[in-house]
C-alpha cells in the first residue's frame, strides 16, 4: 500500500479527491493510505442529524457521504483514509472496520494507552479514570449512559463504492477539544471527546501519523 502523508491540507478539496480516486480507480489500482490534518471542519455523515450541531461557533459544516453522523476535524488530529479495494484484500465491510479499529488500538498501545470498543458505536473509547488499564469494559454498560467512565479518542465514518472504500478514521493526538462541545459527538449528547495530550501522552503529529500508518499497513496489506 503507498502511504502518502499529506499534513495539513483543505478537508473539501480533498474529499474530492478522494471520490475522483475511488471513482477512476481500476482492480489493478494500488490502494493507497492519506494521513492528513485539517483545519477546523464539522463534518455531517450521510446518518447526521441537524441538531446534534449544537453551537457551530463560525466552524463551517459540511454534509459528506460517509456514514455515522456529525464529528469535527481540527490541527492536532491524524485523520487516515485508507483507499481500499476490499474484493481484492478479500474481506468484507464488518472486518475492514474491525481492523481499522484494530490499528488504533495498536497504536495506544505503543503510548500505554489502552483502548476499547463500545458495541453499537464504531471508534475507540479510554477509561478517563485509568487510560492504561487493561481490564475489559464491564458488560452489558449501563443503559442509562452506556459510555460512563469512557472518552472517545478516535472517530470512525466510512464509505465504501463499487468494493472500495473511502473516508477513514480519525486520532486525537493534541487538539483544542473545545469544538466538541458544539456538537452531540457522532449522535451522542455527553459523549465526552479526549485527545492523547488529555491522557497524559505528550508527542506530536508526525510521529503519530507515522505510526498509525504502520498499524494500518499492516492491518490493510494483503
Amino acid at each position: 500500500m503507498l502511504i502518502k502523508t499529506l499534513g495539513r491540507v483543505d478537508y473539501a478539496a480533498t474529499l474530492e479527491a478522494m471520490r475522483a480516486f475511488t471513482d477512476t480507480r481500476t482492480p489493478d489500482t494500488p490502494d493507497e493510505l492519506w494521513l492528513c490534518e485539517f483545519d477546523p471542519v464539522y463534518t455531517q455523515g450521510l446518518a447526521g442529524q441537524a441538531d446534534h450541531v449544537l453551537a457551530p461557533g463560525g466552524i463551517p459544516v459540511i454534509q459528506t457521504n460517509r456514514g455515522g453522523q456529525v464529528t469535527y476535524h481540527g490541527p492536532g488530529q491524524v485523520v487516515a483514509y485508507p483507499l481500499i479495494d476490499l474484493r481484492r484484500l478479500g474481506i468484507y465491510v464488518k472486518e475492514y472496520v474491525f481492523r481499522l479499529e484494530t490499528a488504533v488500538i495498536q497504536t495506544l498501545e505503543g503510548v500505554g494507552v489502552t483502548g476499547h470498543r463500545v458495541a453499537g458505536a464504531p471508534g475507540i473509547y479510554v477509561r478517563l479514570d485509568d487510560p492504561g488499564a487493561h481490564a475489559a469494559l464491564s458488560m452489558p454498560p449501563d443503559p442509562a449512559d452506556p459510555f460512563k467512565g469512557l472518552g472517545k479518542v478516535a472517530a470512525l465514518g466510512i464509505k465504501v463504492s463499487r468494493h472500495c472504500t473511502y473516508h477513514g478514521v480519525a486520532l486525537n493526538v493534541a487538539m483544542d477539544l473545545k469544538p466538541f462541545y458544539g456538537i452531540n459527538p457522532c449522535g451522542y449528547a455527553g459523549l465526552a471527546t479526549v485527545d492523547l495530550a488529555t491522557l497524559g501522552v505528550f508527542t506530536d503529529w508526525a510521529t503519530v501519523a507515522r505510526r498509525f500508518g504502520e498499524r494500518l499497513d499492516a492491518q490493510l496489506s494483503p
